[in-house]
Protein backbone atom coordinates (compact mmCIF):
# COMPACT_ATOMS: atom_id res chain seq x y z
CA UNK A 1 0.00 0.00 0.00
CA UNK A 2 1.71 3.30 -0.87
CA UNK A 3 2.08 6.28 1.11
CA UNK A 4 3.11 8.62 -1.33
CA UNK A 5 -0.49 9.82 -2.12
CA UNK A 6 -1.73 12.86 -0.06
CA UNK A 7 -5.26 11.88 -0.44
CA UNK A 8 -6.71 8.11 -1.20
CA UNK A 9 -10.24 9.68 -1.68
CA UNK A 10 -11.73 12.94 -2.20
CA UNK A 11 -15.61 13.94 -3.37
CA UNK A 12 -16.43 17.09 -4.41
CA UNK A 13 -19.91 18.33 -4.86
CA UNK A 14 -21.24 14.97 -5.35
CA UNK A 15 -25.16 14.69 -6.09
CA UNK A 16 -28.01 11.72 -6.09
CA UNK A 17 -31.51 13.17 -6.95
CA UNK A 18 -34.30 10.42 -6.70
CA UNK A 19 -37.55 11.29 -7.66
CA UNK A 20 -39.04 13.18 -4.57
CA UNK A 21 -36.05 12.70 -2.62
CA UNK A 22 -32.34 14.42 -2.80
CA UNK A 23 -29.86 11.54 -1.16
CA UNK A 24 -26.95 13.49 -1.81
CA UNK A 25 -26.53 17.44 -2.02
CA UNK A 26 -23.35 18.49 -3.26
CA UNK A 27 -21.10 16.21 -0.67
CA UNK A 28 -17.72 17.34 -0.60
CA UNK A 29 -15.28 14.45 1.77
CA UNK A 30 -11.44 13.79 2.02
CA UNK A 31 -10.28 11.09 3.22
CA UNK A 32 -6.14 10.41 3.52
CA UNK A 33 -4.47 7.10 3.27
CA UNK A 34 -4.47 5.13 6.41
CA UNK A 35 -7.41 7.85 7.70
CA UNK A 36 -10.07 5.93 9.24
CA UNK A 37 -13.55 8.24 8.69
CA UNK A 38 -16.46 8.07 9.97
CA UNK A 39 -19.92 9.09 8.29
CA UNK A 40 -22.62 9.98 10.31
CA UNK A 41 -25.85 11.05 10.55
CA UNK A 42 -29.60 9.55 11.12
CA UNK A 43 -30.86 7.18 9.36
CA UNK A 44 -31.88 8.56 5.73
CA UNK A 45 -29.31 11.17 5.89
CA UNK A 46 -27.79 9.86 2.73
CA UNK A 47 -25.12 8.03 4.21
CA UNK A 48 -25.26 4.31 2.31
CA UNK A 49 -25.91 6.36 -1.09
CA UNK A 50 -22.79 7.89 -0.98
CA UNK A 51 -21.14 4.80 0.32
CA UNK A 52 -22.76 2.99 -3.13
CA UNK A 53 -21.60 6.29 -5.40
CA UNK A 54 -17.94 5.52 -3.88
CA UNK A 55 -18.19 1.81 -4.85
CA UNK A 56 -19.81 1.98 -8.14
CA UNK A 57 -23.20 0.60 -7.22
CA UNK A 58 -25.00 4.16 -7.73
CA UNK A 59 -24.01 6.37 -10.80
CA UNK A 60 -24.11 9.92 -9.47
CA UNK A 61 -25.91 12.94 -11.46
CA UNK A 62 -23.49 15.88 -10.39
CA UNK A 63 -19.53 15.64 -9.20
CA UNK A 64 -16.45 14.72 -9.24
CA UNK A 65 -14.41 12.10 -7.39
CA UNK A 66 -10.50 11.27 -6.98
CA UNK A 67 -8.58 8.49 -6.55
CA UNK A 68 -5.24 8.58 -5.14
CA UNK A 69 -4.81 11.96 -6.46
CA UNK A 70 -6.80 10.81 -9.86
CA UNK A 71 -9.85 11.82 -11.13
CA UNK A 72 -11.53 8.75 -11.31
CA UNK A 73 -15.36 7.31 -12.65
CA UNK A 74 -15.86 3.99 -11.00
CA UNK A 75 -18.14 1.85 -13.37
CA UNK A 76 -19.18 -0.80 -10.98
CA UNK A 77 -18.34 -2.62 -8.15
CA UNK A 78 -16.21 -5.21 -9.98
CA UNK A 79 -14.06 -1.81 -11.29
CA UNK A 80 -13.96 -0.33 -7.67
CA UNK A 81 -12.07 -4.10 -6.54
CA UNK A 82 -9.85 -3.01 -8.95
CA UNK A 83 -8.82 0.17 -8.27
CA UNK A 84 -8.29 -1.81 -4.24
CA UNK A 85 -11.94 -0.81 -2.56
CA UNK A 86 -13.82 -3.24 -1.13
CA UNK A 87 -17.38 -3.00 0.79
CA UNK A 88 -19.32 -4.43 3.60
CA UNK A 89 -22.73 -3.88 3.18
CA UNK A 90 -25.46 -3.13 5.73
CA UNK A 91 -27.91 -5.68 4.18
CA UNK A 92 -26.26 -8.94 3.09
CA UNK A 93 -25.72 -9.70 -0.82
CA UNK A 94 -24.80 -13.13 -0.34
CA UNK A 95 -26.70 -16.43 -2.17
CA UNK A 96 -28.70 -18.61 0.56
CA UNK A 97 -28.32 -21.85 -1.49
CA UNK A 98 -24.87 -21.65 -1.86
CA UNK A 99 -21.91 -22.19 0.93
CA UNK A 100 -19.91 -19.89 2.41
CA UNK A 101 -16.50 -20.62 0.25
CA UNK A 102 -18.79 -20.36 -3.19
CA UNK A 103 -20.17 -17.40 -2.14
CA UNK A 104 -16.83 -15.75 -1.61
CA UNK A 105 -15.76 -17.49 -4.31
CA UNK A 106 -18.61 -15.33 -6.51
CA UNK A 107 -16.98 -12.36 -5.09
CA UNK A 108 -13.44 -12.55 -5.88
CA UNK A 109 -11.31 -13.43 -9.47
CA UNK A 110 -10.54 -16.97 -10.36
CA UNK A 111 -7.32 -15.39 -10.44
CA UNK A 112 -7.54 -14.46 -6.65
CA UNK A 113 -8.57 -17.40 -5.34
CA UNK A 114 -6.57 -19.80 -7.53
CA UNK A 115 -9.46 -22.95 -6.52
CA UNK A 116 -11.94 -23.79 -3.73
CA UNK A 117 -9.39 -26.40 -1.90
CA UNK A 118 -7.05 -23.08 -1.59
CA UNK A 119 -9.80 -20.82 -1.05
CA UNK A 120 -11.14 -22.52 1.84
CA UNK A 121 -7.52 -22.44 3.48
CA UNK A 122 -7.59 -18.82 3.32
CA UNK A 123 -10.63 -18.34 4.55
CA UNK A 124 -9.79 -19.89 7.90
CA UNK A 125 -6.55 -18.48 8.23
CA UNK A 126 -8.21 -14.64 7.75
CA UNK A 127 -11.39 -16.20 10.47
CA UNK A 128 -8.78 -17.29 13.04
CA UNK A 129 -6.51 -14.37 12.86
CA UNK A 130 -9.84 -11.90 13.26
CA UNK A 131 -11.56 -13.95 15.58
CA UNK A 132 -14.27 -13.94 12.86
CA UNK A 133 -15.32 -18.07 13.12
CA UNK A 134 -17.40 -19.13 10.57
CA UNK A 135 -17.54 -22.66 8.99
CA UNK A 136 -16.28 -22.47 5.34
CA UNK A 137 -18.30 -25.40 4.28
CA UNK A 138 -22.09 -24.14 6.21
CA UNK A 139 -24.59 -23.48 3.39
CA UNK A 140 -25.70 -19.52 4.01
CA UNK A 141 -29.29 -20.08 4.76
CA UNK A 142 -28.74 -22.20 7.98
CA UNK A 143 -26.25 -19.06 9.01
CA UNK A 144 -27.58 -16.55 11.61
CA UNK A 145 -27.67 -12.65 10.70
CA UNK A 146 -24.50 -12.57 12.65
CA UNK A 147 -22.59 -14.86 11.48
CA UNK A 148 -23.33 -13.48 7.78
CA UNK A 149 -22.43 -10.66 8.44
CA UNK A 150 -19.04 -12.27 9.19
CA UNK A 151 -18.85 -13.83 5.70
CA UNK A 152 -19.44 -9.88 4.12
CA UNK A 153 -16.37 -8.90 6.19
CA UNK A 154 -13.90 -11.90 6.23
CA UNK A 155 -14.37 -11.82 1.79
CA UNK A 156 -13.43 -7.88 2.17
CA UNK A 157 -10.50 -8.88 3.70
CA UNK A 158 -9.51 -11.48 1.49
CA UNK A 159 -8.25 -8.62 -0.76
CA UNK A 160 -5.44 -6.51 -1.04
CA UNK A 161 -7.44 -3.28 -0.58
CA UNK A 162 -6.31 0.52 -0.31
CA UNK A 163 -9.63 1.22 1.17
CA UNK A 164 -12.40 -1.12 3.00
CA UNK A 165 -16.02 0.89 3.13
CA UNK A 166 -18.01 -0.41 6.18
CA UNK A 167 -21.67 -0.03 6.28
CA UNK A 168 -22.64 -0.84 10.30
CA UNK A 169 -20.27 -3.89 10.57
CA UNK A 170 -20.94 -4.44 13.98
CA UNK A 171 -24.51 -4.11 14.29
CA UNK A 172 -24.64 -7.88 14.94
CA UNK A 173 -21.47 -8.68 16.16
CA UNK A 174 -20.61 -9.13 19.80
CA UNK A 175 -18.66 -6.82 22.26
CA UNK A 176 -15.34 -9.29 22.12
CA UNK A 177 -16.23 -9.85 18.20
CA UNK A 178 -16.53 -5.81 18.16
CA UNK A 179 -13.01 -5.65 19.87
CA UNK A 180 -11.25 -7.77 18.22
CA UNK A 181 -12.37 -6.28 14.65
CA UNK A 182 -11.29 -2.67 15.61
CA UNK A 183 -8.16 -4.09 16.69
CA UNK A 184 -8.14 -5.21 12.69
CA UNK A 185 -9.20 -2.07 11.71
CA UNK A 186 -6.28 -0.22 13.24
CA UNK A 187 -3.85 -2.86 11.97
CA UNK A 188 -5.29 -2.08 8.47
CA UNK A 189 -4.86 1.78 9.03
CA UNK A 190 -1.61 1.85 10.48
CA UNK A 191 -0.52 -0.29 6.85
CA UNK A 192 -2.35 2.89 4.89
CA UNK A 193 -5.59 1.13 4.20
CA UNK A 194 -8.19 3.79 4.50
CA UNK A 195 -11.51 2.98 6.04
CA UNK A 196 -14.89 4.96 5.86
CA UNK A 197 -17.21 3.38 9.11
CA UNK A 198 -20.84 3.51 8.97
CA UNK A 199 -21.94 3.00 12.79
CA UNK A 200 -24.83 4.42 14.56
CA UNK A 201 -22.72 3.16 17.51
CA UNK A 202 -21.19 6.42 18.88
CA UNK A 203 -18.64 4.83 21.57
CA UNK A 204 -17.13 2.97 18.79
CA UNK A 205 -16.92 5.88 16.53
CA UNK A 206 -15.03 7.65 19.69
CA UNK A 207 -12.92 4.48 20.19
CA UNK A 208 -11.75 3.96 16.70
CA UNK A 209 -12.15 6.86 14.28
CA UNK A 210 -9.43 9.75 13.51
CA UNK A 211 -12.26 11.70 11.58
CA UNK A 212 -15.82 12.45 11.31
CA UNK A 213 -18.04 13.91 8.91
CA UNK A 214 -21.56 14.50 9.58
CA UNK A 215 -24.29 14.38 7.21
CA UNK A 216 -28.38 15.80 7.54
CA UNK A 217 -30.87 15.49 4.88
CA UNK A 218 -28.20 14.54 2.68
CA UNK A 219 -25.80 17.78 3.31
CA UNK A 220 -22.60 17.94 4.90
CA UNK A 221 -23.09 19.98 8.18
CA UNK A 222 -20.24 19.37 10.16
CA UNK A 223 -17.29 17.52 10.87
CA UNK A 224 -15.43 16.80 14.13
CA UNK A 225 -12.66 14.88 15.76
CA UNK A 226 -14.23 11.90 17.35
CA UNK A 227 -11.85 11.21 20.14
CA UNK A 228 -12.16 15.05 21.14
CA UNK A 229 -15.89 14.97 21.26
CA UNK A 230 -18.43 12.97 23.43
CA UNK A 231 -20.70 11.12 21.90
CA UNK A 232 -23.87 12.85 23.07
CA UNK A 233 -22.27 15.60 21.21
CA UNK A 234 -22.16 13.77 18.04
CA UNK A 235 -25.71 12.90 18.67
CA UNK A 236 -26.85 16.08 18.98
CA UNK A 237 -24.55 17.42 15.48
CA UNK A 238 -26.56 14.68 13.53
CA UNK A 239 -30.08 15.18 15.00
CA UNK A 240 -30.39 18.72 16.63
CA UNK A 241 -30.57 20.21 19.80
CA UNK A 242 -34.05 18.80 20.55
CA UNK A 243 -32.64 15.34 20.67
CA UNK A 244 -33.84 14.11 24.45
CA UNK A 245 -32.01 10.36 25.15
CA UNK A 246 -33.22 8.64 28.09
CA UNK A 247 -30.01 6.86 29.76
CA UNK A 248 -32.55 4.60 32.11
CA UNK A 249 -36.50 2.97 30.97
CA UNK A 250 -39.26 2.64 34.04
CA UNK A 251 -38.97 -1.02 34.78
CA UNK A 252 -42.12 -3.10 34.28
CA UNK A 253 -44.85 -4.81 36.85
CA UNK A 254 -45.07 -8.54 35.76
CA UNK A 255 -48.57 -9.56 35.75
CA UNK A 256 -49.64 -13.55 34.42
CA UNK A 257 -47.82 -15.67 31.79
CA UNK A 258 -48.50 -15.21 28.63
CA UNK A 259 -46.34 -17.38 27.10
CA UNK A 260 -44.27 -20.63 29.11
CA UNK A 261 -41.99 -22.87 27.76
CA UNK A 262 -42.12 -26.67 29.75
CA UNK A 263 -38.78 -29.21 28.67
CA UNK A 264 -38.76 -28.04 24.92
CA UNK A 265 -36.64 -29.85 22.91
CA UNK A 266 -35.81 -29.38 18.87
CA UNK A 267 -33.44 -31.24 17.03
CA UNK A 268 -31.46 -29.29 14.17
CA UNK A 269 -33.30 -29.39 10.59
CA UNK A 270 -29.99 -29.55 9.40
CA UNK A 271 -26.32 -30.58 9.66
CA UNK A 272 -25.20 -27.11 11.06
CA UNK A 273 -28.22 -26.44 12.26
CA UNK A 274 -28.61 -25.84 16.78
CA UNK A 275 -30.25 -28.08 18.80
CA UNK A 276 -32.71 -26.75 21.45
CA UNK A 277 -32.54 -28.54 25.15
CA UNK A 278 -34.37 -28.72 28.24
CA UNK A 279 -36.14 -25.12 26.99
CA UNK A 280 -37.93 -23.74 30.38
CA UNK A 281 -39.24 -20.19 29.99
CA UNK A 282 -42.15 -18.08 30.85
CA UNK A 283 -43.01 -14.46 29.70
CA UNK A 284 -45.42 -12.46 31.61
CA UNK A 285 -47.26 -9.81 30.61
CA UNK A 286 -46.34 -6.29 31.91
CA UNK A 287 -42.41 -7.47 31.41
CA UNK A 288 -39.35 -7.50 28.89
CA UNK A 289 -37.33 -10.69 28.82
CA UNK A 290 -34.33 -10.24 27.23
CA UNK A 291 -31.60 -12.61 25.99
CA UNK A 292 -28.35 -12.28 25.11
CA UNK A 293 -26.11 -14.84 23.16
CA UNK A 294 -23.37 -14.92 20.66
CA UNK A 295 -24.95 -15.35 17.37
CA UNK A 296 -25.78 -18.70 16.13
CA UNK A 297 -26.52 -20.53 19.54
CA UNK A 298 -30.35 -20.72 19.30
CA UNK A 299 -31.34 -17.85 18.80
CA UNK A 300 -32.83 -17.70 15.31
CA UNK A 301 -34.28 -21.58 16.58
CA UNK A 302 -35.99 -20.09 19.50
CA UNK A 303 -37.95 -17.58 17.60
CA UNK A 304 -38.40 -19.78 15.06
CA UNK A 305 -40.31 -22.26 17.65
CA UNK A 306 -42.05 -19.29 19.28
CA UNK A 307 -43.25 -18.58 16.01
CA UNK A 308 -44.59 -21.71 14.68
CA UNK A 309 -42.25 -22.12 11.74
CA UNK A 310 -40.39 -25.43 13.73
CA UNK A 311 -42.52 -28.07 15.88
CA UNK A 312 -41.29 -28.99 19.29
CA UNK A 313 -39.84 -32.22 19.27
CA UNK A 314 -39.98 -33.01 22.91
CA UNK A 315 -42.26 -30.51 25.67
CA UNK A 316 -45.02 -27.78 25.83
CA UNK A 317 -45.92 -24.50 24.89
CA UNK A 318 -48.65 -22.93 26.65
CA UNK A 319 -49.90 -19.37 25.15
CA UNK A 320 -52.43 -17.87 28.13
CA UNK A 321 -53.12 -21.01 29.57
CA UNK A 322 -53.60 -23.35 26.04
CA UNK A 323 -50.94 -25.22 24.28
CA UNK A 324 -49.83 -24.24 21.01
CA UNK A 325 -47.27 -26.67 20.02
CA UNK A 326 -49.32 -27.93 17.02
CA UNK A 327 -50.82 -24.20 16.06
CA UNK A 328 -49.79 -22.91 13.02
CA UNK A 329 -47.68 -19.46 12.52
CA UNK A 330 -51.13 -17.54 11.03
CA UNK A 331 -53.16 -19.52 14.46
CA UNK A 332 -50.22 -17.92 16.61
CA UNK A 333 -50.82 -14.99 15.31
CA UNK A 334 -54.31 -14.29 15.29
CA UNK A 335 -53.98 -14.93 19.27
CA UNK A 336 -52.14 -12.14 19.62
CA UNK A 337 -48.16 -13.16 18.48
CA UNK A 338 -45.81 -10.67 16.64
CA UNK A 339 -42.71 -10.47 15.61
CA UNK A 340 -39.87 -8.34 14.27
CA UNK A 341 -37.35 -10.89 12.60
CA UNK A 342 -33.33 -10.27 12.71
CA UNK A 343 -33.30 -10.37 8.77
CA UNK A 344 -35.57 -7.05 7.75
CA UNK A 345 -35.03 -7.67 3.99
CA UNK A 346 -36.52 -11.40 2.94
CA UNK A 347 -37.64 -12.10 6.56
CA UNK A 348 -39.29 -8.88 7.71
CA UNK A 349 -40.45 -7.06 4.40
CA UNK A 350 -40.34 -7.85 0.52
CA UNK A 351 -38.16 -5.30 -0.93
CA UNK A 352 -40.75 -4.86 -4.17
CA UNK A 353 -43.26 -4.63 -2.75
CA UNK A 354 -44.93 -0.93 -1.05
CA UNK A 355 -44.80 0.14 2.36
CA UNK A 356 -48.88 -0.63 1.89
CA UNK A 357 -48.20 -4.08 0.99
CA UNK A 358 -45.55 -4.97 3.19
CA UNK A 359 -48.38 -3.94 6.12
CA UNK A 360 -50.73 -6.25 4.64
CA UNK A 361 -48.12 -9.37 5.04
CA UNK A 362 -48.71 -9.49 8.72
CA UNK A 363 -51.25 -6.81 9.35
CA UNK A 364 -54.27 -8.69 7.40
CA UNK A 365 -54.22 -10.33 10.82
CA UNK A 366 -55.92 -7.34 12.55
CA UNK A 367 -56.61 -4.98 10.25
CA UNK A 368 -57.21 -4.66 6.48
CA UNK A 369 -58.77 -7.90 5.48
CA UNK A 370 -62.55 -9.39 6.16
CA UNK A 371 -63.79 -12.40 4.81
CA UNK A 372 -61.15 -12.58 1.93
CA UNK A 373 -61.22 -9.08 1.20
CA UNK A 374 -59.38 -6.77 1.40
CA UNK A 375 -60.08 -3.11 2.19
CA UNK A 376 -57.05 -0.80 1.05
CA UNK A 377 -57.94 2.60 2.25
CA UNK A 378 -57.73 0.39 5.74
CA UNK A 379 -54.09 -0.19 4.87
CA UNK A 380 -53.15 2.80 3.73
CA UNK A 381 -54.52 5.00 6.49
CA UNK A 382 -52.40 2.13 8.64
CA UNK A 383 -49.61 2.85 6.76
CA UNK A 384 -49.39 6.11 6.86
CA UNK A 385 -50.12 6.33 10.20
CA UNK A 386 -47.05 4.05 11.14
CA UNK A 387 -44.34 6.45 8.81
CA UNK A 388 -45.88 9.35 10.86
CA UNK A 389 -45.90 7.69 14.16
CA UNK A 390 -42.38 6.14 13.62
CA UNK A 391 -40.45 9.32 11.58
CA UNK A 392 -39.96 6.98 8.92
CA UNK A 393 -38.37 8.99 6.07
CA UNK A 394 -39.70 7.57 2.85
CA UNK A 395 -41.29 9.58 -0.32
CA UNK A 396 -44.90 7.78 1.04
CA UNK A 397 -46.71 4.74 0.95
CA UNK A 398 -45.72 3.66 -2.14
CA UNK A 399 -42.61 3.63 -1.66
CA UNK A 400 -41.07 0.09 -1.89
CA UNK A 401 -39.43 -1.33 1.07
CA UNK A 402 -36.09 -1.75 -0.81
CA UNK A 403 -35.98 1.96 -1.45
CA UNK A 404 -35.78 3.06 2.31
CA UNK A 405 -32.62 2.72 4.19
CA UNK A 406 -32.22 0.19 6.51
CA UNK A 407 -32.92 1.96 9.75
CA UNK A 408 -36.15 3.30 8.43
CA UNK A 409 -37.57 0.36 7.19
CA UNK A 410 -36.53 -1.48 11.05
CA UNK A 411 -38.74 1.33 12.36
CA UNK A 412 -41.62 0.51 9.77
CA UNK A 413 -41.26 -3.14 10.87
CA UNK A 414 -41.14 -2.51 14.03
CA UNK A 415 -44.28 0.22 13.86
CA UNK A 416 -46.64 -2.22 11.87
CA UNK A 417 -45.94 -5.00 14.78
CA UNK A 418 -46.44 -3.06 17.67
CA UNK A 419 -49.46 -0.92 16.26
CA UNK A 420 -50.94 -4.56 16.39
CA UNK A 421 -51.26 -4.33 20.07
CA UNK A 422 -50.25 -7.74 20.11
CA UNK A 423 -50.33 -10.12 23.75
CA UNK A 424 -46.45 -11.18 22.81
CA UNK A 425 -44.11 -9.56 20.70
CA UNK A 426 -40.45 -11.16 20.07
CA UNK A 427 -37.92 -8.50 18.73
CA UNK A 428 -34.53 -10.31 17.45
CA UNK A 429 -32.09 -6.97 17.44
CA UNK A 430 -34.75 -4.28 17.28
CA UNK A 431 -32.81 -1.52 16.46
CA UNK A 432 -30.08 -2.95 13.93
CA UNK A 433 -28.59 -0.37 11.89
CA UNK A 434 -31.04 2.47 13.60
CA UNK A 435 -29.43 5.97 15.00
CA UNK A 436 -29.55 6.41 18.33
CA UNK A 437 -32.80 9.37 17.89
CA UNK A 438 -34.83 6.45 16.45
CA UNK A 439 -33.26 3.54 19.15
CA UNK A 440 -34.68 5.82 21.72
CA UNK A 441 -38.21 6.07 20.05
CA UNK A 442 -38.08 2.36 19.90
CA UNK A 443 -37.19 1.98 23.19
CA UNK A 444 -39.89 4.12 24.35
CA UNK A 445 -42.57 2.12 22.33
CA UNK A 446 -41.80 -0.86 23.90
CA UNK A 447 -41.99 0.64 27.20
CA UNK A 448 -45.34 1.71 26.49
CA UNK A 449 -46.12 -1.58 24.67
CA UNK A 450 -44.95 -3.83 28.01
CA UNK A 451 -46.97 -1.36 29.96
CA UNK A 452 -50.35 -1.75 28.02
CA UNK A 453 -50.06 -5.67 29.35
CA UNK A 454 -47.65 -7.01 26.35
CA UNK A 455 -44.94 -9.94 26.82
CA UNK A 456 -42.43 -9.03 25.01
CA UNK A 457 -38.99 -10.65 24.26
CA UNK A 458 -35.89 -9.02 23.04
CA UNK A 459 -33.31 -11.20 21.57
CA UNK A 460 -30.01 -8.94 20.97
CA UNK A 461 -26.47 -8.97 21.51
CA UNK A 462 -26.21 -5.00 21.93
CA UNK A 463 -25.47 -5.98 25.98
CA UNK A 464 -26.63 -1.88 26.48
CA UNK A 465 -29.64 -2.32 25.16
CA UNK A 466 -30.67 -5.48 27.34
CA UNK A 467 -29.87 -3.33 30.22
CA UNK A 468 -31.37 -0.72 29.17
CA UNK A 469 -35.12 -2.02 28.27
CA UNK A 470 -34.79 -5.19 30.49
CA UNK A 471 -36.88 -6.56 33.32
CA UNK A 472 -34.88 -9.75 33.64
CA UNK A 473 -32.35 -11.21 31.93
CA UNK A 474 -30.75 -13.95 30.41
CA UNK A 475 -28.36 -16.00 28.29
CA UNK A 476 -28.68 -18.41 25.46
CA UNK A 477 -25.77 -20.60 24.39
CA UNK A 478 -25.53 -24.18 22.86
CA UNK A 479 -29.07 -24.30 22.43
CA UNK A 480 -29.94 -23.76 26.05
CA UNK A 481 -30.73 -21.19 27.82
CA UNK A 482 -29.00 -19.64 31.48
CA UNK A 483 -30.78 -18.90 34.53
CA UNK A 484 -33.05 -15.83 33.72
CA UNK A 485 -33.41 -13.30 36.85
CA UNK A 486 -34.35 -9.58 37.33
CA UNK A 487 -31.83 -7.22 35.62
CA UNK A 488 -30.78 -5.94 39.21
CA UNK A 489 -28.89 -9.39 39.67
CA UNK A 490 -27.65 -10.11 36.80
CA UNK A 491 -24.54 -7.84 36.75
CA UNK A 492 -22.49 -7.78 33.62
CA UNK A 493 -19.55 -10.54 34.46
CA UNK A 494 -22.29 -12.30 35.22
CA UNK A 495 -24.22 -12.43 32.25
CA UNK A 496 -20.82 -12.74 29.98
CA UNK A 497 -20.10 -15.98 31.65
CA UNK A 498 -23.48 -17.02 31.10
CA UNK A 499 -23.52 -15.97 26.90
CA UNK A 500 -20.06 -18.24 27.00
CA UNK A 501 -22.35 -21.25 28.58
CA UNK A 502 -20.67 -21.06 32.04
CA UNK A 503 -23.76 -21.76 33.89
CA UNK A 504 -25.53 -24.67 35.65
CA UNK A 505 -26.66 -27.45 33.52
CA UNK A 506 -29.94 -28.26 35.72
CA UNK A 507 -30.47 -24.60 35.97
CA UNK A 508 -34.66 -23.36 35.07
CA UNK A 509 -35.49 -19.98 34.67
CA UNK A 510 -36.69 -17.90 36.94
CA UNK A 511 -40.98 -17.70 36.77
Amino acid sequence: MSEKNNTRLELMSVTKVYPGCIANDAVSLRVAPGEIHALLGENGAGKSTLMKIIYGVVKPDAGQMTWNDKEVSVTGPAHARQLGMGMVFQHFSLFETLTVTENIALYLSPAEYGNLKTLRERIIAVADEYGLAIHPDRVVHTLSVGEQQRVEIIRCLLQDIQLLILDEPTAVLTPPEVEQLMVVLKTLAHKGCSILFISHKLHEVNALCDRATILRGGKVTGSCIPRETSARDMARMMLGDELELQDAMPPGTAGAPTLVMHDINVKPQDTFGIHLKDINLSLHSGEIVGLAGVAGNGQDELVDLINGELAPDAGRLIFQEQPIQAFTVQQRRRLGMCTVPADRIGRGAVGTMSLTENNLLTGYVTHGVKKGWINWQTLRARATDIIARYKVKASGIDSSAGSLSGGNLQKFIIGREIMQNPKLLICFHPTWGVDVGAANLIHQQLIQLRDAGAAILVITEDLDELYLLADRLGAICGGRLSPVHKKQDVPLERLGQWMTGNFQEEATCAH
